[in-house]
Protein backbone atom coordinates (compact mmCIF):
# COMPACT_ATOMS: atom_id res chain seq x y z
CA UNK A 1 0.00 0.00 0.00
CA UNK A 2 1.16 3.19 -0.30
CA UNK A 3 2.40 5.23 1.82
CA UNK A 4 0.34 8.53 0.65
CA UNK A 5 -2.78 6.02 1.25
CA UNK A 6 -1.97 4.36 4.19
CA UNK A 7 -1.32 7.94 6.08
CA UNK A 8 -4.63 8.67 4.75
CA UNK A 9 -6.38 5.42 5.60
CA UNK A 10 -5.47 5.96 8.77
CA UNK A 11 -6.60 9.75 9.53
CA UNK A 12 -9.60 8.36 8.22
CA UNK A 13 -10.10 5.65 10.70
CA UNK A 14 -8.95 8.06 13.41
CA UNK A 15 -11.36 10.34 12.54
CA UNK A 16 -14.38 8.08 12.93
CA UNK A 17 -12.82 6.74 15.90
CA UNK A 18 -12.73 10.05 17.86
CA UNK A 19 -16.01 11.23 15.86
CA UNK A 20 -17.95 8.34 16.93
CA UNK A 21 -16.64 7.68 20.24
CA UNK A 22 -17.71 11.17 21.20
CA UNK A 23 -21.28 11.35 19.46
CA UNK A 24 -21.45 8.13 21.91
CA UNK A 25 -20.96 10.01 24.83
CA UNK A 26 -22.96 13.22 23.94
CA UNK A 27 -25.83 10.65 23.14
CA UNK A 28 -25.47 9.48 26.77
CA UNK A 29 -25.45 12.66 28.52
CA UNK A 30 -27.09 15.25 26.35
CA UNK A 31 -29.74 12.48 24.75
CA UNK A 32 -30.27 9.77 27.26
CA UNK A 33 -29.16 7.16 26.03
CA UNK A 34 -28.18 4.03 28.07
CA UNK A 35 -24.63 4.63 29.58
CA UNK A 36 -23.47 1.09 27.56
CA UNK A 37 -23.39 3.60 24.76
CA UNK A 38 -21.53 6.40 26.73
CA UNK A 39 -18.72 3.49 28.19
CA UNK A 40 -18.53 2.35 24.34
CA UNK A 41 -17.46 5.76 23.40
CA UNK A 42 -15.12 5.75 26.04
CA UNK A 43 -13.71 2.66 24.66
CA UNK A 44 -13.46 3.94 21.02
CA UNK A 45 -12.01 7.58 22.37
CA UNK A 46 -8.88 5.09 23.84
CA UNK A 47 -8.67 3.31 20.00
CA UNK A 48 -8.55 6.68 18.95
CA UNK A 49 -5.79 7.59 21.01
CA UNK A 50 -3.90 4.27 19.83
CA UNK A 51 -4.32 4.66 15.62
CA UNK A 52 -1.98 7.58 15.52
CA UNK A 53 0.29 5.81 16.71
CA UNK A 54 0.89 3.45 13.85
CA UNK A 55 1.46 6.47 11.73
CA UNK A 56 5.42 6.37 10.07
CA UNK A 57 5.73 10.14 10.56
CA UNK A 58 7.88 10.13 13.34
CA UNK A 59 6.53 14.39 14.05
CA UNK A 60 3.94 14.02 17.26
CA UNK A 61 2.35 17.60 16.28
CA UNK A 62 2.78 17.45 12.86
CA UNK A 63 0.40 14.14 12.18
CA UNK A 64 -2.07 15.99 14.95
CA UNK A 65 -2.07 18.93 12.95
CA UNK A 66 -2.43 17.40 9.41
CA UNK A 67 -5.43 15.39 11.23
CA UNK A 68 -6.65 17.78 12.26
CA UNK A 69 -7.96 19.11 8.96
CA UNK A 70 -9.43 15.48 7.97
CA UNK A 71 -11.24 15.67 11.22
CA UNK A 72 -12.72 19.13 10.39
CA UNK A 73 -14.41 17.14 7.35
CA UNK A 74 -15.33 14.12 8.83
CA UNK A 75 -16.67 15.91 11.58
CA UNK A 76 -19.22 17.54 8.69
CA UNK A 77 -19.77 14.39 7.00
CA UNK A 78 -21.14 12.92 9.97
CA UNK A 79 -22.99 15.76 11.08
CA UNK A 80 -24.81 15.52 7.74
CA UNK A 81 -24.95 12.10 6.78
CA UNK A 82 -25.80 10.79 11.03
CA UNK A 83 -27.18 13.87 12.40
CA UNK A 84 -29.09 15.06 9.78
CA UNK A 85 -27.31 18.44 9.55
CA UNK A 86 -27.04 20.64 6.40
CA UNK A 87 -24.02 22.52 5.65
CA UNK A 88 -23.81 25.81 4.92
CA UNK A 89 -21.01 27.27 2.11
CA UNK A 90 -18.67 28.47 4.76
CA UNK A 91 -18.91 25.25 6.41
CA UNK A 92 -17.63 23.76 3.11
CA UNK A 93 -15.29 26.27 2.28
CA UNK A 94 -13.86 25.66 5.94
CA UNK A 95 -13.60 22.31 5.09
CA UNK A 96 -11.64 22.96 2.23
CA UNK A 97 -9.36 25.29 3.77
CA UNK A 98 -8.65 22.94 6.61
CA UNK A 99 -7.97 20.02 3.51
CA UNK A 100 -5.45 22.47 2.12
CA UNK A 101 -3.80 22.92 5.32
CA UNK A 102 -3.22 19.35 5.18
CA UNK A 103 -1.98 18.96 1.97
CA UNK A 104 0.82 21.21 2.41
CA UNK A 105 1.68 19.99 6.53
CA UNK A 106 2.04 16.60 4.74
CA UNK A 107 3.81 17.26 1.85
CA UNK A 108 6.18 14.77 0.75
CA UNK A 109 9.93 15.88 1.93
Amino acid sequence: MSEILRTGLLFIVAGLAEIGGGWLIWQTLREGKPLSWGMLGGVVLIAYGIIPTLQREAAFGRIYAAYGGIFVVLSLLWAWRVDGWQPDRYDLIGALVALVGVFIIMRPR
